[in-house]
C-alpha cells in the first residue's frame, strides 16, 4: 500500500498537469482565501458555512478575473513567478467576499418583515 503523503503529492502533481498552471494558481488562491476567511469569522451554522465558502470562492475568481482584465495582467500566466502572483491576487480578491455577503444577509434579516418601501427608505437614508 502506498504511503499517504507520497500518493497525495503524486495526486496533486497529476491535478496540476491536468488543469494547467493557471487553473492551479486560481484554485490555490481561492482555497486559501476561503480558509482564512472561515478561520477569522467562523460561521454560525452549516448553511452559513456553505454560503461563506461559495461567496469567498466566487469573489476570489470573479474579482481576480476582473482585476487581471482591468490591469492587463494576462502575461503573468506564462511564468512560474507570475502564476504565484496570480494566486496571490485571487487570494486578495476573495477576502472581502464573505464579509460583504454576511453584511447583506444581516441587513436583509433585520428587515425581514418590512415592505419594499421601508427597505428602500432605509437604504436611501444610509446613502
Amino acid at each position: 500500500m502506498p504511503e499517504p503523503t507520497s500518493s497525495g503529492v503524486a495526486g496533486a502533481a497529476v491535478a496540476y498537469k491536468a488543469f494547467g498552471g493557471t487553473a492551479a494558481a486560481v484554485a490555490s488562491g481561492a482555497t486559501l482565501a476561503a480558509v482564512v476567511v472561515m478561520l477569522m469569522t467562523p460561521p454560525r451554522d452549516k448553511r452559513e458555512w456553505a454560503v461563506g465558502l461559495i461567496s469567498t470562492v466566487v469573489s476570489s475568481i470573479g474579482g481576480g478575473a476582473i482585476t487581471v482584465e482591468h490591469f492587463h495582467l494576462h502575461h503573468w500566466a506564462f511564468s512560474t513567478v507570475g502564476l504565484c502572483a496570480l494566486g496571490g491576487l485571487m487570494f486578495a480578491c476573495g477576502l472581502p467576499g464573505w464579509a460583504l455577503v454576511r453584511w447583506v444577509f444581516n441587513f436583509i434579516g433585520q428587515r425581514r418583515d418590512a415592505s419594499i418601501d421601508e427597505v428602500a427608505k432605509d437604504v436611501k437614508e444610509m446613502l
